[in-house]
């Protein structure tokens, strides 16, 4: 059928195969941005048999676009729902327009013939797995253009040699992904040169979260208000620029995935849907390694701005700087976290106000009742005359040495002079 559009998902967005109007009708009618899925590499999957040739040939003849999975294009989706296809982690549909009214989409029986080849399904996913990476690559460039220029200089100083070191795969990777999108595809001299580099990039990722997590047990073993905001305020300096370290090695590391996807393709296609599979329960990895870290250090930045706010009557400027810095490091992890996909919403903290805490005060004292009231008069009034009792017998006491003095004097006897 020349209207027929089939649906594929992996989790991480959406395929839609079929012919390029009808696709393009049902992209116009769910309003959902989509990039070029790039069905033409999948033609190393194909093999050299009679079936291959057909499945090329309505390759060729078909359009696919690739859908970011938001939460608006999986609202969009949700009014189709998926089967499981023969391909783990992979789930499908077929859809037509039926030639109705433009954008209305209903299920027919049947497979599809794209869908049913079990190659073909493989390959739309290995390719979906890599457009998801790149789009999450391309979300962490702009999170590094946007944040503070220190982070290349900490980047360009090469003062470390794991920053060193990430720097020149950082090239290497670089180089890789030209020469393949200049080829279209991996060659075995290509990836000769990339295999290699994926040690030295967990090993900077490592050395960044060691530095994150160093900071925590500072923030921790402080009690004190000045070691406390001297603490902070390093953490407020140093945290953007670890945290630009780490989101730099996550986008490497899905560099290399794709780049390792395009070889599994041209060189196993047997093994790439498991090849994806794997790299994808690895990715998962690193982003649960990177979360326990990062909140670890979210934890003691919230701890410190807690005990700050509680001393902000006797160290008010402090107290504000602490909370201050706690609200920046805070704000900056979960920015972090939304680029690399991590769902982590959270609030941040109110430096208390040294006059809304001693508003606290007074009406503490306040809501003490007629009780507290009388205790506090009995207590002023007390106090006033032990304070008179303590006048009236200093103004004695020096009453009488001044009688003793003029006493003395006048029993003196009187010179010739006088």
């Amino acid at each position: 059928m020349d209207d027929e559009i089939q649906l594929i998902s992996d989790g991480d967005g959406f395929a839609l195969i079929g012919a390029p109007s009808a696709v393009e009708r049902f992209l116009e009618s769910e309003g959902l941005p989509s990039k070029d899925l790039g069905l033409q590499n999948l033609r190393p999957a194909l093999g050299v048999a009679s079936a291959a040739a057909q499945a090329g040939s309505e390759i060729a003849a078909n359009s696919g676009r690739w859908i970011k999975l938001t939460k608006e294009s999986a609202e969009a989706m949700s009014k189709f729902p998926l089967m499981k296809g023969s391909t783990p982690g992979v789930s499908r549909a077929v859809l037509t327009d039926g030639h109705k009214i433009k954008g209305i989409v209903e299920f027919v029986k049947g497979p599809g013939k794209l869908a049913a080849n079990p190659a073909l399904l493989a390959g739309a996913a290995g390719i979906m797995a890599q457009l998801a990476m790149q789009q999450a690559m391309d979300e962490i460039t702009d999170y590094l253009a946007a944040i503070d220029e220190k982070v290349d200089d900490l980047l360009r100083a090469q003062k470390d040699a794991v920053l060193a070191d990430m720097i020149g795969v950082d090239l290497v990777i670089e180089e890789a992904m030209v020469i393949r999108n200049q080829v279209g595809r991996v060659s075995e001299i290509t990836w000769s040169k990339v295999q290699a580099t994926s040690m030295t990039v967990a090993r900077t990722q490592a050395y960044a979260l060691r530095q994150l997590d160093a900071l925590a047990e500072k923030m921790e073993g402080k009690s004190n208000m000045g070691d406390l905001a001297k603490t902070s305020s390093e953490a407020q300096s140093k945290v953007q620029e670890w945290l630009a370290v780490l989101a730099r090695c996550f986008q490497l590391q899905d560099a290399i995935a794709v780049l390792e996807l395009d070889r599994v393709l041209d060189a196993a296609p047997d093994d790439l849907n498991q090849h994806r599979l794997g790299l994808r329960a690895a990715r998962q990895n690193r982003l649960e390694l990177i979360t326990r870290s990062t909140e670890r250090l979210m934890a003691r930045m919230d701890a410190a701005a807690a005990s700050a706010n509680t001393k902000v009557l006797l160290h008010p400027g402090t107290s504000r700087a602490i909370v201050n810095s706690s609200n920046h490091v805070v704000s900056g992890v979960v920015e972090f976290h939304g680029r690399l996909g991590i769902d982590r919403g959270r609030d941040t903290l109110e430096a208390r106000r040294w006059l809304d805490a001693a508003s606290d005060a007074r009406d503490k004292v306040l809501s003490t009742g007629a009780e507290g009231v009388d205790a506090s008069v009995r207590l002023g009034n007390e106090t006033f005359n032990r304070a008179k009792l303590m006048t009236g017998k200093l103004s004695s006491g020096v009453s009488e040495r001044a009688l003793r003095l003029r006493r003395d004097n006048s029993d003196k006897p009187s010179s010739a002079g006088d």
